[in-house]
């Protein structure tokens, strides 16, 4: 699990998506960094029963004009490689690091260069990153859960009365299935970068740039300071899933599905949300199917196959060619095609820790994490998104819950008052999915339980907020709050343990074609000298206030660089791979020394999300001795979500250094010296 944007993320990722925009003279480089805000496209189209809107422009209307992702200079990659290693290790393994980058890019790094490069031109279609990241996913044989699958919770409905489990769902349900109508009919808006709204975000700019040929109209919407982002993984959103396949699984999509996949109590059930004709079935009769499946008293399944998709990927494989052998093959056929997942749980709770647990993993048997995404909803209303990282990143899964979200709770279909169709015959339209298991799938069910709770229950949890200092406090300040955030995180760690340790944030590259995810490496020696300063307490405030400035400005552009595709990790991913497709016995020292596993070795995995349909989201370490930290700044707090791995981390203990931390710096912007 890289992060939400990348696993995510978290991976994405991320959830709040860098980009960086073409400049005015030359479509080719970027300059200016953009947040992709969580705010839905506007529509020039009145809403719909079967759809959220008809946009003016198609959803793949900039897909064939959209910039390639360009291969980073072999000299600036060792560059930002030595920069980043520089406040993680000794003086002495720096220099011998330095001798190896040095002789790596005088020697084997300029072949493995060129031979990137020519696949690249060979491979125009696509970015040099998508093959490879695609592989790191489907080849890894972990298990998803706690290794790559993360959670997002929704906000709740502003309407009290309507966060009710089968309100909820039956909304949600609904909007989604107009989501992905919408999607699948090519008139979801665009996912566009509006550099000034007022000029660009309107219908004059839409209509305008629908008459310019596909293969320019990224271009036209440059010249208006306008950038779309590649849209090329909303493909695998809907009706997919991930199959498992010894050595490398595939991904699967059937865009023909017209039913939903619901699982309550650890069972089963399918039903069609779209008639023969493709129309939505009525509001009323999906939600008497809902209703029909929360009252089955049938007793849950002492065998359910769920927790199989939360095993070793060769072990399911295996798994599942049993089960098809043994007459499942329909029943599998009906999950892995399914629209998507609904999961119904019986949970009231509101306390975000044990949220944490029920949508990060919670009960196997009512989940399939093979699934793109599950949607969870608890009895209260409570609801978030699971998904399965391989197909794609943080961006499609945050425009699908902010469309949702936006739709569900401003254009209900479902009130408190209304009733199920009493003409819905769900005992008919409902089908209950009976497993045929052996004893050996029985046997092999029950191991899986036994290694899925004994692996999350090693999980630790915890969750901090704090409204004594925000993200408009901060951007008074002229400092980045993310920056801000991640000094935070780096100056607590720093209290607790007393080093700076390999840090990664993620960082979207969908500014360009197929772009998957860039990291941005926020332990940086500012922020070492910067802990070092708040911990010594004998700075000034003028001192310490200008560190915070100093950090504010180094990641700022580390962010810029990731969000062009010029940060060094994903450079580095590429050519040791083409070092690997060219047979070679032996890697380049660069990817052996002890220095390159370090900083791969990814103590604190962090993310942000921000965005008025998100609540909170986590995920786990990704690594044992790691923490987890999902993180947002808003106008009125900043929080974390984080998990750890005890007795290696301690949660607890870290969040009160985060406090500390935010009060330190909190202090300075005050003009005070910390305590």
């Amino acid at each position: 699990m890289i992060g939400w944007s990348s696993r995510c993320v978290s991976s994405g990722e991320r959830f709040l998506v860098r980009a960086a925009s073409p400049s005015a003279g030359s479509s080719s480089q970027y300059k200016a960094l953009l947040h992709v805000s969580a705010r839905v496209e506007g529509s020039d189209s009145s809403h719909t029963d079967e759809y959220l809107h008809k946009s003016v422009l198609p959803t793949d209307h900039f897909q064939r004009s959209l910039l390639r992702l360009a291969i980073p200079k072999l000299e600036d990659t060792c560059r930002r490689y030595v920069n980043a290693l520089t406040p993680l290790v000794t003086t002495q393994q720096l220099d011998t690091t330095k001798k190896i980058v040095n002789d790596f890019l005088n020697g084997q790094g300029k072949v493995l260069q060129a031979a990137l490069k020519e696949k690249d031109k060979r491979n125009k279609h696509t970015s040099y990153i998508s093959g490879p990241w695609f592989d790191m996913y489907l080849k890894d044989r972990s298990p998803l859960v706690l290794t790559y699958n993360p959670y997002v919770a929704f906000s709740h409905d502003p309407k009290p009365e309507y966060n009710d489990q089968l309100i909820r769902s039956t909304n949600m349900v609904i909007s989604s299935v107009r989501m992905m109508k919408t999607l699948h009919a090519n008139i979801l808006e665009p996912e566009v970068y509006h550099l000034n709204p007022g000029k660009s975000d309107n219908k004059n700019f839409r209509t305008f740039i629908s008459y310019l040929p596909k293969a320019i109209a990224c271009y036209g919407a440059f010249y208006h300071k306008a950038f779309p982002l590649d849209m090329s993984q909303y493909g695998n959103l809907f009706c997919s899933t991930r199959l498992p396949r010894l050595d490398k699984d595939v991904l699967y999509t059937d865009k023909s599905s017209r039913h939903v996949l619901v699982i309550h109590n650890g069972r089963h059930y399918v039903f069609d949300v779209l008639d023969k004709d493709g129309n939505i079935v009525s509001s009323s009769e999906i939600m008497s199917h809902i209703q029909y499946i929360l009252s089955d008293k049938t007793s849950p399944s002492s065998h359910s196959v769920g927790v199989l998709t939360a095993e070793n990927r060769d072990v399911w494989a295996q798994l599942r060619q049993q089960l098809e052998a043994n007459g499942n093959s329909e029943t599998l056929r009906l999950i892995d095609s399914a629209i998507f997942v609904l999961s119904l749980e019986d949970s009231t709770t509101t306390d975000p820790n044990q949220l944490s647990r029920l949508f990060l993993y919670g009960d196997p048997s009512n989940k399939w994490f093979d699934k793109s995404f599950t949607l969870i909803m608890t009895r209260n209303g409570t609801a978030a998104v699971n998904f399965e990282h391989a197909w794609g990143d943080g961006v499609a899964v945050l425009r699908y819950m902010n469309e949702v979200y936006k739709d569900s709770t401003q254009h209900p279909r479902i009130h408190p008052d209304t009733r199920p169709s009493s003409s819905a015959d769900s005992a008919t339209a409902v089908k209950r999915l009976d497993w045929k298991l052996t004893d050996a799938i029985k046997t092999a069910i029950d191991k899986a339980n036994v290694k899925y709770s004994a692996s999350t229950s090693k999980l630790d949890i915890n969750f901090f907020q704090t409204s004594k200092v925000n993200k408009r406090d901060i951007k008074k300040h002229k400092l980045s709050p993310d920056s801000f955030m991640q000094l935070a995180l780096q100056m607590a760690f720093y209290k607790q343990y007393g080093q700076t340790v390999a840090t990664y944030e993620s960082c979207s590259t969908a500014a360009f074609k197929h772009g998957r995810t860039e990291t941005i490496r926020p332990a940086t020696t500012a922020t070492k000298s910067a802990c070092q300063l708040f911990t010594s307490h004998k700075a000034t405030v003028a001192e310490l206030r200008h560190s915070l400035h100093k950090c504010s400005t180094l990641h700022g552009q580390l962010t810029k660089e990731a969000a062009m595709g010029q940060g060094f990790d994903r450079h580095l991913m590429g050519l040791k791979q083409m070092c690997i497709e060219s047979g070679e016995a032996t890697l380049p020292p660069l990817y052996t020394d002890h220095s390159y596993s370090l900083i791969n070795h990814n103590i604190l995995s962090t993310s942000t999300l921000t965005s008025p349909a998100v609540i909170i989201g986590g995920f786990a370490p990704v690594v044992p001795d790691g923490y987890g930290i999902g993180y947002a700044c808003e106008d009125t707090f900043l929080g974390c979500n984080i998990t750890s791995y005890p007795p290696a981390r301690n949660v607890s203990q870290f969040i009160e250094c985060i406090e500390s931390s935010l009060d330190d710096m909190h202090a300075v912007l005050q003009g005070r010296l910390p305590k």
